[in-house]
């Protein structure tokens, strides 16, 4: 592809919305990769990119192999942010990571340079350009009461106190359940009051360019027992064997993400190490499927959605004036 430096900086014409490049979809589907290729492209028509991570396990220092965070040599030059920021004994909110992306694309603006972000974490997304629901502080006691009762009770609670809530949820939901019970119950107003009121969203005040990769699902999946059978020879039981260590909440995100339940089943005893694998690739691929259904309907209907990077990278590159 030949490109010409555009006469466009990252505001765009003169007066326009600066410009956000998004790329999004299931983990293995190339989305890193895909960031770095269009930052590359960018960069060789004498821009500055910077590619900021919205994925809700890089976050995590102690997730360099399990989360598959890009290697430098994979970042090929591009500087990457907000990967491996939080400790694992931090948990990192889609609130959280919001306002620290708020605060890294403001950054890349003021220095006319293009945000890319990337990943896989639709809740990031939609707090980031939507806002969040300014809900006030939970009453503790009123938390610990309905975190005690049993889901079917706590069900049957939200269907007098919440029952347009309570009829959009699975019985099976505990933790949504007990997210909708505690805010009526502290707040006296049910959680779609505060949903709709959200705040602090960028999605007005910036141009998005997106991109959702939806590669072929069995292409896709295949990926995905790939890279769990390599993060296993490349380091992922030592970094299991190190949360480990550490006597971490095991209800904290970092314990609960992909590869470390599974691996540390197989380091107490409880499943051999083929079993280990087993689990953790079946565990990537049911991630992936719910991330691939969450992009093909949730996102808005005029994003782009491919199923390959290169169809992406011409479409962006495209809208950036760079071809």
């Amino acid at each position: 592809m030949s490109m010409v430096r555009s006469p466009m900086d990252v505001g765009g014409k003169p007066g326009s919305k600066p410009r956000v490049a998004l790329i999004a979809g299931p983990t293995a589907s190339g989305k890193s990769d895909c960031a770095v290729e269009l930052a590359l492209r960018w960069q060789a028509a004498g821009g500055r990119a910077v590619v900021i991570n919205a994925d809700s396990a890089q976050v995590y220092a102690d997730l360099r192999v399990l989360s598959a965070r890009p290697t430098e040599a994979e970042m090929r030059g591009i500087e990457h942010r907000l990967f491996g920021t939080w400790d694992g004994a931090q948990a990192c909110s889609a609130a959280d990571w919001a306002i620290a992306a708020k605060r890294e694309i403001a950054a890349a603006h003021a220095d006319d340079t293009l945000p890319i972000l990337v990943g896989g974490t639709g809740l990031y997304f939609k707090t980031l350009l939507e806002g969040i629901a300014p809900i006030p502080e939970i009453d503790p006691d009123i938390r610990d009461d309905v975190r005690a009762l049993p889901v079917e009770e706590a069900y049957a609670a939200l269907a007098d106190a919440d029952p347009e809530r309570h009829a959009a949820l699975s019985r099976n939901d505990s933790q949504r359940i007990a997210r909708a019970l505690e805010v009526v119950r502290s707040t006296g107003r049910p959680l779609s009051h505060w949903q709709s009121r959200k705040e602090g969203g960028i999605g007005d005040a910036v141009s998005l360019l997106p991109a959702v990769l939806l590669p072929e699902r069995e292409w896709l999946y295949t990926r995905c027992d790939t890279r769990f059978e390599r993060m296993i020879a490349s380091g992922a039981i030592a970094e299991v064997e190190a949360l480990l260590a550490r006597k971490l909440d095991p209800d904290l995100p970092v314990m609960r993400a992909i590869g470390v339940p599974e691996i540390a089943g197989w380091l107490r005893g409880d499943w051999p190490r083929e079993e280990a694998i087993k689990h953790g690739q079946q565990a990537t691929r049911n991630y992936a499927k719910r991330q691939y259904t969450w992009f093909r309907r949730q996102p808005p209907q005029d994003w782009m959605r491919t199923e390959t990077s290169s169809a992406a990278l011409n479409e962006l590159c495209a809208t950036l004036c760079l071809i």
